[in-house]
């Protein structure tokens, strides 16, 4: 996609990847980047109930997808209420806007009662709201409960994101087993992430290979994200010269997602391994 182009509309992105693997991280830069074509409706859609996302791009949030199940459980009015409201309509109400973008965020995880759980309402506000804006991206809850309780359906593309470790890349081969076993997913685009990498990827990279994982690029370790962590600043505001950011840039582009110069620049993905990074 050319920069300036709106992609195709409905269009949904799905992170996901082990804890600690760096999951929104990469999400809050895939937005703070695809944002800035005001041509462009951005949805992102934090899944994971550690609610990460919402400080990552210095969002707060107002009402959450728990907030609204619990009115349904525990007031009645409320309740009521919603059961003459288009499930559309509930979910925009919990819709925060931020710079060039919108976030929807899930919030507390389960708790008692027999209404329906949080993952159901949030699938039902993927599909809905989705077919609004040109990409949604969704960050998931590490591992692959929300692949296998259908959360996210009707996705396009599932970039599966890894640390450099043994650990990651099994957890991210059960994630795309999980993917493959689901006919809803099966049209989905697959690909794997190398996050926090290091001088030499080849192992890892040729691994992942082995595993039939497609290596979309890798996002070297990067000091900006350390020291925004640590001051507890948002990472939507990391520098455009940060690794990562860079990085992830040349990500999007490859997957024709954002159309920046540096796309044509030979390998900024931070896979040094030059055969590896060569066939990216």
């Amino acid at each position: 996609m050319r920069q300036g182009a709106s992609p195709k509309a409905g269009r949904i992105i799905a992170v996901s990847g082990k804890g600690g693997s760096g999951k929104t991280m990469l999400v809050a830069v895939m937005v703070k980047l695809l944002a800035r074509d005001k041509n462009v409706k951005v949805l992102a859609i934090d899944a994971d109930s550690a609610s990460s996302l919402p400080f990552a791009l210095g969002v707060k949030t107002k009402r959450t997808v728990g907030d609204i199940r619990r009115q349904i459980i525990e007031e009645p009015e409320t309740r009521a209420a919603l059961e003459n409201v288009h499930i559309r309509t509930v979910m925009s109400d919990c819709l925060e806007e931020g710079d060039g973008f919108h976030l929807l965020s899930m919030g507390r995880p389960e708790g008692p009662g027999c209404y329906c759980s949080v993952n159901d309402l949030l699938r039902y506000g993927i599909e809905r709201l989705s077919a609004e804006f040109d990409l949604t991206i969704i960050d998931c809850e590490a591992g692959p409960e929300q692949i296998s309780r259908r959360v996210a359906q009707g996705v396009n593309y599932l970039i599966i994101v890894t640390d450099p470790t043994v650990r990651g890349l099994q957890a991210a081969s059960l994630i795309k087993a999980i993917a493959e076993g689901d006919e809803r997913m099966k049209s989905a685009e697959v690909g794997l992430i190398v996050n926090k990498s290091r001088q030499n990827n080849s192992s890892i990279i040729e691994s992942a290979r082995q595993s039939g994982l497609e290596v979309l690029g890798c996002v070297p370790a990067d000091d900006n994200i350390t020291m925004y962590d640590f001051a507890g600043d948002p990472l939507i505001g990391l520098p455009d010269s940060s690794p990562s950011v860079v990085a992830i840039g040349d990500i999007l582009a490859k997957m024709n997602l954002w159309g920046d110069a540096r796309s044509k620049r030979k390998n900024q993905s931070g896979c040094s391994d030059r055969r590896a990074a060569a066939d990216l």
